[in-house]
């Protein structure tokens, strides 16, 4: 861990108004969200890829909506992490934040970040497929399965986005808004493969703004990087905030 590094960019941060974060599956794996796939039982039968689809979804709701279910009640045993919540902090010190998200867990928002741009939808909101519209529902279990729209009784489906499905156009709108716009852009917990995600933080760069990564294992956005770490997020975003708030 280079201390002068963290200095230097709580200097950098003290003078900049436009922050953007995009993060990705490593800061949640901090806090003990799995990958959901199961090691033994019903779920090793089947791929995520298999599951997670329209198709799916079509063929058998119920079987996908157990899978859901599952997933959920594992999600809700989870809390955030000290990474989750120095993010939260940050909407209150920078005048314009924005946190990208291409996790589904919900975490950030229970540790308190409201300005989320979530890329992949959220396990904890539903969608009517017959309206269109979008419930928050964190029930657990679900009393029904597949569950059914209160005020049409159409079938209900998970808002995340599946395999083979368009990410939102006004959110990933918003993404490269923010991100061509920021001062500093972090990238938290990502592997910087995954498209269009990976292409914010360069995009970032190339409209001037500094680039911050942080993740244990080089990624392709390293070479990219202004400052680059290699701690876990949950050990390195609390000392960049200490040092943030030191005069």
């Amino acid at each position: 861990m280079d201390i002068k590094e963290i200095i230097a960019l709580a200097g950098l941060l003290r003078n900049i108004s436009r922050v953007a974060v995009l993060t990705g599956a490593g800061i949640s794996a901090e806090s003990g969200v799995p990958t959901f796939r199961g090691k033994d039982g019903l779920w090793n039968q089947f791929r995520a890829e298999d599951l997670a689809t329209p198709e799916a979804f079509e063929r058998d709701p119920a079987l996908v909506w157990q899978w859901y279910n599952w997933r959920r009640g594992l999600i809700a045993k989870v809390e955030p992490n000290p990474a989750h919540k120095v993010l939260a902090q940050w909407e209150r010190t920078f005048p314009s934040f924005v946190l990208i998200t291409q996790n589904v867990d919900g975490l950030h928002k229970k540790a308190g970040s409201t300005n989320i741009l979530e890329l992949h939808g959220n396990i904890w909101k539903v969608r009517c497929t017959k309206e269109s519209t979008v419930e928050e529902n964190y029930l657990f279990p679900l009393p029904e399965i597949p569950p059914r729209c209160p005020a049409c009784k159409a079938l209900l489906r998970p808002h995340v986005i599946w395999f083979g499905e368009s990410l939102d156009s006004a959110i990933l709108n918003k993404a490269f808004v923010f991100s061509t716009s920021c001062e500093v852009m972090f990238a938290i917990g990502t592997s910087a493969f995954i498209q269009p995600a990976a292409s914010f933080p360069i995009a970032a760069a190339e409209a001037g703004a500094k680039i911050v990564e942080i993740n244990p294992d080089p990624t392709p956005l390293t070479y990219y990087a202004d400052f680059s770490f290699r701690e876990k997020a949950g050990e390195i975003l609390p000392l960049i905030d200490d040092y943030l708030n030191k005069k």
